[in-house]
């Protein structure tokens, strides 16, 4: 797979695969956490959440998240 090119939704076929990254609560980084499709419509997409994988988990919008104080 090279940079810019994407691996296709494998639930609505027209739309690619787009990785996410975080960091973890120590602060280090996580490349590739999240995978989510690029078509807003479709919404599949899939998380890594404490070696488990959860698939087509809610996607908010952020609207209601607050900043955690550092």
């Amino acid at each position: 797979m090279s940079e810019s090119t994407y691996p296709e939704c494998q639930e609505c076929t027209s739309g690619s695969l787009l990785p996410l990254s975080d960091f973890g609560s120590q602060g280090a980084p996580i490349q590739y956490k999240a995978w989510v499709c690029n078509v807003p419509a479709c919404g599949y997409n899939l998380k890594i959440r404490n070696g488990d994988v959860y698939i087509n988990e809610p996607i908010a919008n952020g609207e209601s998240h607050s900043p955690r104080p550092r």
